[in-house]
């Protein structure tokens, strides 16, 4: 995956968060397709991020979509 100069130890670390999250919902219910894997941890950091913010604003969920759908287009090719 391709990033901004600079920004190389931060994808490694967002990477790794990601795949942290991603094991934990593999113990607690199984293997899962990759579709539904990806919309399960989608899920699961959205309702993190929602939990760690006193009022979830609609920009930021909106911002968040859009990095998600522009990931999903570059793995998808």
């Amino acid at each position: 995956m391709g990033c901004e100069d600079g920004q190389e130890a931060r994808l490694i670390e967002l990477g790794k968060m990601i795949d942290v999250r991603a094991r934990e919902i593999l113990t607690k219910i199984g293997p899962l397709p990759e579709a539904s894997m990806l919309a399960t941890l989608c899920i699961v950091l959205a309702d993190e991020i929602k939990s760690h913010t006193a009022v979830a604003d609609e920009p930021a969920l909106e911002e968040i979509l859009a990095r998600i759908k522009q990931v999903k287009k570059k793995l998808e090719g």
